[in-house]
Formats: structure tokens, sequence, C-alpha cells
């Protein structure tokens, strides 16, 4: 008997023992060969894709997509498989003081195998799963060889939307009379050197049109004359024998014998000879690649005789690289106003009706069409040139106006509207196409905060690491990628230039909901929009009832996020419900979603990586949130602040925690354990300040905002910013205005961009200028009498200053020659004792804004102002009757000191506003 068993174990088990620890042992490398093949797949989905866009066929093209959502399914396959195996790998046991440490382990250990083992297995089949569905792909549609007809589709349909723009008669062109005036006195006057002219803009503002009816109406101007269209793919060659080609024909001569067969040298030394000494114009319309320039330079030989490059691109990235040219100009190209662009609407509505202009009946509705479209031309003509047949009365264009999206995605007659703007979606690489896909989550101009877009996309996993790049820094180089390929609009900016806010056109946005409809990239549920796929979908946008997404998903557990942008109070059985149904949410954002409580299963979510109940009504958090081991966001901002439990301090990845404000009293004695924050505001400290020796721990802090300090936390504070080498913005309020804070730092702070103290100091931080990166500065009620405004005005990058509430208390502010000469933005708020600014005329002749607000000593306005050219925006607020009649336009003595400003603003204050703010400063002279 036991001969039997041990002859049926060395036959059947153990093999299959052996299989076992050789799948486990190779296990790493499986995961590796099949996230490299993930990569691939995904271009070859859209390859196949594009392959559907372009065939003629309906069947046949009914048959691709039905395919394709099956290559579809299978990478979500390949996706849920590699992150199953990603948190196996780095889960780790939990103490359990109530066994032996060493049987917890074991029992442990043995588990994860087996669910590694699990994983190994699912590898296998996904990868004969996709393997099977590519192969059966390829031997229905070979993408090799598609039909002639579809080839023949693409082709012509390609070139006609790029040449039907050249040929737009004159009197057609609506509103660009003043970027026509501006490039054509750039291509006729001026300097006598080559000069690069660069037109840029996104898709469809009509960069071909005005290029072209520049050129025509100026070419003869020049000796000779080129316009070029240049190939999304064009070799050097090919461009440079273009060139020759077009001088030739132009010149009437025959090109070359062999300039089929030049190489690249005498094909430069060719245009060269041809352009040599003469007054020459060259158009290279739709440039895409951003070398462009280093490929052209050399053929365009500069004679000193005024001649002109003209380029036209949708990306800036472009523009960049021609101003290597010793002397170029640049034309940033906008939509049109609202009159032109109904002007167009009209025009092409009504052709030579009405002489061109809009009928009464029409306008309000005509308006709302092209508000729609953003004033984008590409857009309003098409839509023109379709009412004009079709749409007859006022009524029919209500109608069309109210279907507007549907019709730009379902007409035939606006496709070229979306395969203009597909272009440049097709010109993205892989991961810039899912990061500009993810805009189709958000609703139609929808205004994004660029820092939740950009946590959103890594915790998406669209964003990898690079050398010498955090995720974030990645995330935003991907992000201005977009905006200099004029994809995504900046919709606000910070001091400093960068993106701070922005959003989508809405062409681009129908753009993007047509490439992701029925792809499982993402469901928008509204109130035009229900839940009704019975297929793969990977995101959800809930825009209406929340308690109504009760429709069915046959594979639920494949949804990776859920936005909230619903108005309706969520019950916290749907919450639960929603926990329940998605378990592998990397991200769940309920941003100003009517929220009041969090179920305790919120713990259950173990793929989270992006948490935010942002403006709900929230009040706590459940404890185990300590199971979110993944956890990289959590933004606990809601209304009337939250209570965090010790056990966030578990979330070892955490690296933004954001509250408004977040007591630290819970995690006082462990908050040093995360050791991956790198944001973190805004936390009260507590009253022993204990927690702030905890922050010394924090050395990846990059944004750290501090409130309620006493003015003993002085030294420890200090102590624990001197173990923060990366940080870059740093508030600190203290709690109690009686109480002043010494800050005594001796790091450099050198990547310290933003900083702002609120509460009285003890002196002036003298390391405040040497931080050569600071970009704001902003003191409140600092009480200084001695603010050292001439080693300030020293700081190479300084943007913004402001001083608030009795920051000082000093009677005279003296700008000396030369000082903040980047200064963009200076305010003055509260200063009780000021009584007189003087301004040199060599001081903030970088200045742009100034407000001063509530100085009720200053009675003068500032002495210099005058010296301001730069000064765009003066806001004078609550000021003293006699400062106001002094600067009043009817007859005060000072007003021609501000007369150059062309933006000024005065508010006064009424009485009430008066008596509370004498009765708040007698209060606080008594603290």
């Amino acid at each position: 008997m036991a001969e039997t068993a041990v002859s049926f174990a060395s036959q059947h088990v153990l093999p299959k023992f052996l299989e076992a620890v050789k799948m486990l042992k190779d296990l790493p490398k499986e995961v590796s060969e099949v996230t490299d093949e993930l990569e691939s797949f995904q271009d070859f989905i859209h390859d196949t894709d594009k392959m559907a866009e372009v065939e003629e066929d309906k069947n046949r093209r009914d048959r691709i997509k039905k395919r394709l959502m099956r290559l579809r399914k299978a990478a979500v396959c390949m996706e849920d498989v590699i992150d199953d195996y990603v948190i196996c790998n780095e889960k780790q046991s939990e103490e359990d003081p109530r066994c032996a440490a060493l049987l917890c382990e074991a029992a442990e250990f043995i588990k994860t195998q087996i669910f590694r083992l699990k994983i190994a297995y699912q590898i296998q089949d996904v990868k004969s799963h996709v393997r099977a569905e590519r192969d059966g792909f390829e031997n229905h549609f070979p993408i090799g060889s598609r039909s002639d007809g579809s080839r023949r589709n693409e082709n012509f349909t390609w070139q006609k939307l790029r040449i039907d723009p050249l040929f737009i008669k004159e009197d057609e062109v609506v509103g660009f009379e003043g970027p026509i005036h501006t490039l054509k006195k750039w291509l006729t006057e001026g300097r006598k050197e080559r000069t690069v002219i660069s037109i840029v803009g996104m898709a469809g503002l009509g960069k071909t049109t005005i290029s072209k009816q520049v050129f025509d109406r100026v070419h003869t101007d020049f000796e000779c004359h080129a316009l070029i269209t240049v190939s999304r793919s064009y070799t050097v060659e090919e461009l440079l024998r273009d060139m020759t080609n077009k001088l030739c024909k132009e010149r009437r001569e025959d090109p070359p014998r062999d300039v089929a067969t030049m190489n690249q040298m005498s094909l430069i030394e060719e245009v060269r000879n041809r352009l040599c000494n003469k007054r020459y114009v060259v158009l290279f319309d739709d440039v895409w690649n951003e070398t462009f320039w280093d490929d052209i330079e050399l053929a365009l030989i500069d004679n000193k005789n005024g001649s002109r490059v003209l380029i036209t691109t949708r990306d800036e990235k472009v523009v960049e690289f021609c101003k290597k040219a010793l002397f170029f100009e640049v034309h940033k190209l906008q939509p049109l106003s609202k009159a032109k662009s109904l002007e167009l609407l009209c025009k092409k509505a009504f052709g030579y009706g009405f002489d061109g202009c809009c009928p009464k009946d029409y306008e309000a509705v005509g308006l709302d069409i092209v508000r729609k479209c953003e004033c984008l031309p590409l857009a309003i003509v098409a839509i023109g040139s379709l009412l004009y047949r079709k749409c007859k009365s006022p009524s029919e264009w209500h109608l069309f106006s109210q279907n507007l999206s549907s019709e730009l995605q379902s007409n035939s007659e606006l496709h070229s509207v979306t395969k203009i703007l597909s272009l440049s979606y097709d010109d993205l690489p892989q991961n810039l196409r899912s990061c500009l896909l993810y805009f189709g989550m958000y609703p139609e101009d929808y205004e994004v905060k660029c820092g939740r877009l950009i946590q959103h996309w890594i915790a998406e996993g669209f964003v990898k690491h690079e050398n010498g790049r955090n995720l974030e820094e990645v995330a935003q180089k991907h992000l201005m990628e977009l905006i200099s390929r004029s994809l995504v609009l900046v919709a606000s900016f910070t001091i400093d230039d960068r993106a701070k806010a922005c959003r989508v056109h809405d062409s681009i946005h129908e753009m993007i909901r047509g490439k992701i409809k029925n792809t499982g990239f993402c469901e928008y549920i509204d109130e035009h929009n229900h839940l009704e796929s019975s297929g793969i979908i990977r995101r959800l946008t809930i825009a209406r009832n929340s308690n109504g997404l009760s429709g069915s998903i046959e594979e639920s557990q494949h949804v990776r996020s859920i936005l909230i942008f619903t108005d309706e109070v969520s019950s916290k059985d749907f919450t639960r419900r929603l926990l329940e149904k998605y378990m592998r949410l990397k991200v769940l954002d309920f941003e100003y979603a009517p929220l009041y409580d969090v179920p305790e299963n919120l713990g259950s979510l173990i793929h989270l990586k992006y948490l935010s109940f942002r403006g709900t009504s929230i009040t706590s958090l459940p404890k185990s949130i300590s199971k979110l081991q993944n956890l990289e966001t959590l933004d606990v901002r809601a209304f009337g602040g939250i209570e965090v439990p010790k056990e966030i301090t578990k979330l070892r990845k955490l690296r933004c925690l954001l509250g408004d404000p977040i007591s630290s009293i819970a995690v006082k004695d462990s908050l040093g354990s995360i050791t991956s924050l790198e944001k973190m505001y805004v936390l009260i400290i507590d009253p022993d300040g204990v927690v702030i020796r905890e922050l010394g721990k924090l050395k990846q802090l990059r944004d750290l905002r501090l409130s309620n300090l006493s003015g003993d936390h002085g030294d420890t504070l200090c102590s624990s910013i001197n173990e923060m080498p990366l940080l870059e913005r740093l508030h600190i309020s203290l709690k109690y205005r009686t109480e002043a804070l010494d800050l005594h730092i001796r790091l450099s702070l050198s990547k310290l961009r933003k900083l702002h103290l609120c509460g009285r100091l003890k002196e002036f931080p003298n390391w405040i200028p040497r931080l050569q990166n600071l970009v704001k500065l902003s003191l409140v009620e600092s009480r200084l009498t001695n603010i050292r405004l001439t080693d300030l005005g020293s700081m190479p990058n300084l943007l913004l200053l402001s001083f608030d509430s009795n920051s000082y208390d000093g009677e005279t502010l003296h700008f000396e020659n030369g000082g903040f000469q980047k200064l963009k933005e200076l305010k003055l708020n509260g200063l009780q004792q000021l009584s007189s600014i003087f301004i040199d005329s060599g001081a903030l002749q970088s200045l742009e804004k100034l407000q001063i607000m509530s100085i009720l000593q200053l009675k003068a306005v500032p002495c210099g102002i005058q010296h301001l050219k730069k000064l765009q925006v003066l806001d004078i607020l609550y000021m003293p009757t006699e400062f106001q009649q002094r600067i009043d336009p009817n007859g005060g003595k000072e007003h021609w000191m501000i007369k150059h400003v062309p933006d000024v603003h005065f508010v006064t204050k009424n009485r009430a506003l008066i008596l509370a703010e004498i009765a708040a400063e007698i209060f606080s002279s008594r603290l």
C-alpha cells in the first residue's frame, strides 16, 4: 500500500510540484515579458483602430470593430494580471500579537505562494488568449493588406483635408484682418537678414488659410517663391527634392535630370544655388517634426536681402526649434471673436444672401452655435456649409444646435472636423494618447486643476519613472507636451507662468468622446447617457443621480477609476455598494460630491492609489483605511475639517496628504513613518509640538503647510526643516498674535519657490534673500520694523511680493534703483503705520500689477509710480478719501502719475466697514 502511494506521488504529485516550483521561479521573468508584450499589443490595437476608421465597406468595418473589442478585452486581462502580481509581490505580513510571529509568517508565506501560483497560471492563459486573438485578427484582416479602396480613401481624405484651405477665396476669409496685416508687415518690411516667421495654434484655427492668403498677397514682392506642404513622415531628401521642383516650376525651368537620385548634400547645394543672391519667400505648411529647422536650414541661404521663411505648425516645440535662427517672429493664432465667428457662420450658411449679415431671427441661435464651437473656424465653416444645405428656418437651426454634439459624431458631412483634429492625436506616442483621452472623463468645458489631473494620470499608470525626475515632474512634462501640441488649453497660470488649470477645446472634447466610444476606455453617465454597456468598462464618470447607477456591467471587476460629478446626495448604502462592486479601483474621486459618510468597507479597495473627499461633508475616515497599502494621494479637504485616524501612518506609499486642516493629535507620535510623503497640508500642530520632531523624518517633502504653531516651537521647527532639502513650498502660520517666532534655518533650501509666513517674527529671517529660486514671498502680521528691501530687491527670480496685515510696521517703503527687476506683482495691504512709498526710476521695471489696500496713513500716491512703464493693473482698495481725491481722473493733482496704466480699479469703503476696521484695530492694539 505504501509502495503504491509512493509510486503515485512520484508519477503524478512530484511532477506537478516541480512544475509549480519552476513556474514560481520564472514568475518575475514572465511578468516582465507580458508587460513588454502589452505595450506592443496596445500599438497593434491602435493600428487596427485606424484601419477600422478608414474602411469603406460598412459590413467589413463593423466586423473589424467587433474583433477590435475582443482585442481590447484581452489587453485589459493582461493589465489586470500584472496588477495582481504587483499587489501580491509587495504584500507584507502584518504583525499579530495573538500568535507566534513565526507561525503567522509561515501561514502568510503559504497563502502568498498559492496566490502567486494562481497568477502564474493566469499569465499562461492570458498569453495564449492574446496570441490567439491577435493571430485570429490577422488571419481575417491582415493589416499589411488592406483593401485598395480603404487605402485610396485614407490618402484622398487626408490630402483633401490639407489642400482645401489652400484654395479658399479671399472674400471667404473672415476675422483674420489683424493677423494678416501683422504677417504681411513682417514679410515685406523690416530687417534685411533672413527671418523665420512661425504661425502656431491648434488644429482648425485657420493657420493654412491665413498663411496662404498672406503668401498670395506678397510673393510677387520676392524674386522667387515656393509653397511646400510638409508631410508628417517626410525625409529630408524628399523635402529638398520638393523644394527644388517647386523653385524650378516657379521659374518655368525643368528640374535637373538626376534630381530623383541626388543625395542630401547635392540637393542642399541645388536649392542654395537657386536661392543664391535672390530675395525669396518659402512657405512650409503644417510642420510636425520639431527638428524640422535643422533639416532645412542649410538649404535656405541668407542673402541679407530680406528673404523670409514662413512656417505653420500646431506644435510650439517646432517654434522653439525655429528660434535657433538668429532672426525670428512668432504669431500665436487665437480663435475668432464671437462677432466674427457669427459673421463667418452666416456667410457659409446664407451664401451671398443678406449681404453676409446675420438675420435677427437667427442671431441668438447662431451665437449659441459658435459658442459651442468655441469660435473655431474649422468647425464653424463645416457647420455653416451643412446649414446652407439642410436647415432653412430658425427652428431647424435651434434643433440642430440642441443636437450639435451628436451631429459632430454621426453626420458624415462634419467628419472633416474630427479627422483634422485626429491627426494631432494620431501623432502622439501611446502614453500621451491615454493622457489626452483621460480628458473624456471630465464634463465638457470643465477646467481641471493641473495637480489633480497629474495625480489621476499617475494613479492610472500613464506616467513612468524617468532618470532624474520624480513622477510629478514626468507628468508635468507630459502635460506641457500636450499643451505645446495645441491639444490642451491652459485655463489659468501661476505667477511663474506654469499651468495651474487646463481644459480641452470643445471640438477636441468631441473628438476624444468619439475615440473612446465603445472602446471600454470610459463611460460617461449623465441624463443623456445611461449605463447600458455589457462589455468591459475601464473607467466611469457619474454626472447624474448616482443612486441610478444600478445598471449591470458584465465585467465590473475591470473598472479601475470612478469620478463623481453629481450634485445629488449619495447615500451611505450606495457608497458601500459602489465599493463592493468595483474592487479593482485605482482612482476614486468624490470631489465636491454631496457625500456625508464613508463606509467601513473602504479598506477593501487594495488597488486604490488616489482617493479624494475634497469638498464633501464627511467628518471622519474608517480605520480600515490602513489596508489601502497602495494609496499614494489622500485628499481630505472636506468642509469643516476632518479627523484622520492614526491608521493612516501605516500607508507607507502615501505621497500626498491634503487636508484643510488636518489635526495632528492622532498621528503626532508616528507621522514620521510615512517617509514617502512629498506634500502635506494644512497640518495643525499639537500644543506640545511633538509632531514637529516627526516632520524631520520626512526628507522627501516638497510642499509643507503648517498652522497653529507657538513661538516656542521655533527651534524644533527649524531643526526639522533643515532635514528637508527638496522643499519647494513652505507655509508657516502661528496660532497667537502675541507670540513671536524666531526662524533660523541653516539649510540652503535651494529648491524653495514659494514662502508664506503668517504671524509675528522676532526679526526678518536673514536667509530669505539667499533663496535664489524663490518666486513668491508673502508676509502676514509679521510686525517687522526693518524689512531688508535692498536684499530682497536683489533676489533673481522673485515675481510676487506681498506685505499683508501689519507685516511691516515701518513708516516708509523705498524701492531703490535697480531693485526687483523681475517682480511682476506687488501687494501692499493693511500696513497701518505706512505713510509714504518711494519708487526710484530704475526699480520694479517688470511690475505688471500693483495692489494698494487699506493703508490708512498713506495719503499720497507712491512717488515714482510714473516710472513703472509695464504696469497694467492698479488696484486701489479701501483707501483714505484724500488718497483717492489725489488720483481722481476729474481734477486729481496726481492723476497724471497713473495715466499710463490701462486698468485702474477703485473700491471705496462704506461707513460700516470703516467702523468695523477701526474697532478691529483698537482690539488688536490691546492684545
